[in-house]
């Protein structure tokens, strides 16, 4: 059986408002408009705003974004150390870890 991770209840929408929501206070924090922000991170105005007001950005934007607020390291440590809630998760995932491709499929 194919192990499902629910590990919150956030939606995408909801965790991406999160994010725009964050990136801004950083943003505002060091006192950069958008436009200074352009500067140091080649994203453009336009897309600073529309991340800000209606939460969508590309990743490699993010990561420009976030690169350019100090968060480089924060980023490369996303995602990079295996999540688990129960044992039987982590025999799986230890298991698994020099694994090239996956086998499982989930069946909806």
């Amino acid at each position: 059986m194919p192990l499902l991770y629910t590990f919150d209840i956030d939606s995408v929408d909801d965790m991406m408002t999160q994010l725009a929501t964050n990136l801004q206070k950083r943003r505002l924090e060091k006192g950069l408009s958008r436009e200074a922000l352009t500067t140091l991170s080649g994203v453009p105005t336009s897309t600073i705003t529309k991340f800000e007001q209606k939460h969508t950005i590309s990743l490699a934007s993010y990561v420009a974004l976030a690169k350019a607020l100090g968060y480089a390291k924060s980023i490369k440590e996303l995602l990079a150390e295996p999540q688990f809630s129960t044992m039987e998760e982590l025999e799986t995932i230890n298991k698994n870890k020099n694994r090239k491709k996956g086998r499982n499929k989930i069946s909806r």
